[in-house]
């Protein structure tokens, strides 16, 4: 009788990789968790419970054939194990390291509720695909005929090249445009290397050039090409830009020197400590932690990418002020844990009032909190406690709250471009389609900001929807 592969929950605990020391990891911008071995990769799939419904897989945006990959992977079938991976995910490699699985695959997992401490998805999900970077595997995905149709897509990003991968495989000609210098949108400039090294994207952005896929960069719509020349060249667009326009705080000192946006710190230190460019801005110590006392606003996973960059530049202290508590944080609880290891002090149920300081920031004033009845999001709203207040001394202040949407209609000079009471692009589930006609949109543009898996499942089913287009098209004019 053949021996059962899985179902080894019971006999096998929950491991993760290796996580490297927070003392020597807080000195680079290297991934902090080492690779699955083999044996342990088996292992750890063998854990998977094969149940009936599988809730990893229905609380997958993408709809990851979870169970399917885990038993191939138990059963060292990894070549496989990585094309059913693929068959639904463009970036496995990538969600492996940064979804967040506690909150979607990991945290829906059957043994998890029964007191068995869920599988390692993520972990597992990660080691299929680069083991298929190094034996060869991965392939670029040249169609087996050319299509006459073409997509000009608006944004690298994750939306955008999910979208650009579906279409260029099945024949249509595919054109990226982007504003940045490097394909990727936030997985090059927004996300530390610690967290996604870019020689990961590298080498998808790489592949989908050697698939066909012409990227146009350095490219800014509305100056370099307007969005009307973008229409007339390609028979669809995606507009896949995502939400780029940080949240602010109007408070008192705010416009002294030292107080930076999330976005401009990490795009700048992902140029300088990852890609080795030469930053002004990186090299005159303005948009730079080292030898500094840094405060981060805010509770996201913006803000933990903040705290941690600033450990590695050399920050003399770094504190993150949050005004709920740390089980209403929105970001990460594993990405909180790290920070802290890693030397990140919080400081719960605080929020600014203004800042100190003349033309430089010297402090953050700090007013204490505490919850209240819950607000129209079913939170418990933060209230100030009145005497309470005190100053944090800070020479460098980073902004964490979000983003926004830019304004398009404004920016493209496309007033008949419909968008939402909140700036985002108004359109059809599922497909992207909008009111004007050809013109798609997907991800965070559509969707607010949101999470990279959700902007993945996004382009893939827009491409979808666009070749359905095209081939009823081609139906009648075949008539």
């Amino acid at each position: 009788m053949a021996k059962q592969p899985m179902l080894k929950f019971v006999q096998v605990e929950r491991d993760m990789p290796d996580k490297r020391a927070a003392t020597v990891r807080a000195e680079d911008f290297d991934e902090i968790y080492q690779e699955f071995a083999a044996v342990k990769a088996e292992e750890q799939a063998s854990r998977c419970s094969q149940c009936g419904v599988p809730y990893c897989q229905s609380h997958c945006p993408l709809h990851n054939n979870i169970p399917d990959w885990l038993r191939l992977t138990a059963t060292g079938r990894l070549e496989e194990a990585y094309a059913t991976s693929q068959a639904t995910n463009t970036f496995p490699e990538i969600c492996g390291r940064i979804c967040p699985q506690d909150r979607l695959c990991e945290g829906n997992c059957v043994i998890e509720q029964s007191g068995h401490g869920t599988v390692t998805i993520g972990a597992v999900e990660k080691y299929i695909t680069d083991t298929a970077w190094d034996k060869g595997w991965v392939k670029p995905n040249a169609p087996t005929a050319e299509r006459s149709e073409s997509v000009g897509i608006i944004g690298a990003g994750p939306g955008g090249l999910a979208a650009a991968d579906m279409l260029r495989k099945a024949g249509v000609q595919v054109t990226v445009y982007d504003r940045y210098d490097r394909a990727g949108g936030l997985l090059t400039y927004g996300i530390p290397g610690f967290k996604l090294e870019k020689d990961v994207v590298m080498r998808r952005n790489q592949l989908l050039a050697d698939g066909g896929v012409t990227f146009v960069m350095n490219c800014n719509i509305g100056e370099d090409i307007s969005f009307e020349e973008i229409r007339a060249k390609h028979d669809a667009v995606i507009i896949a830009t995502g939400v780029y326009k940080s949240r602010d705080l109007e408070l008192p000192g705010s416009g002294a020197k030292g107080i930076v946006k999330a976005i401009d710190f990490l795009t700048v230190s992902n140029k300088a400590s990852n890609f080795g460019d030469e930053v002004a801005e990186f090299t005159s110590g303005e948009l730079n932690a080292s030898g500094k006392k840094v405060v981060v606003i805010g509770g996201g996973d913006t803000a933990m990418d903040c705290v941690r960059t600033s450990i590695r530049q050399g920050a003399t202290s770094v504190k993150c002020l949050y005004r709920r508590d740390r089980a209403n944080m929105p970001g990460s609880q594993r990405e909180t844990q790290n920070a802290e290891e890693e030397g990140v002090v919080f400081e719960w149920l605080s929020a600014p009032k203004g800042f100190t300081g003349d033309e430089s920031v010297s402090g953050v004033m700090v007013q204490k909190m505490r919850l209240g009845q819950p607000d129209a999001s079913g939170r418990q709203a933060p209230e100030v406690i009145e005497g309470a207040d005190y100053v944090e001394e800070a020479d460098l202040v980073i902004k964490a709250l979000g983003f926004s949407p830019e304004a398009l209609p404004t920016l493209w000079n496309q007033p008949d471009l419909p968008v939402t009471r909140w700036g985002t692009i108004k359109a059809e589930y599922q497909t992207g389609a909008t009111e004007m006609d050809g013109v798609y949109a997907v991800g965070d543009i559509v969707r607010g900001a949101s999470l990279v898996v959700w902007a993945i499942k996004d382009g893939r089913d827009c491409a979808e929807a666009i070749l359905e287009t095209f081939n009823a098209a081609s139906a009648v004019a075949a008539e």
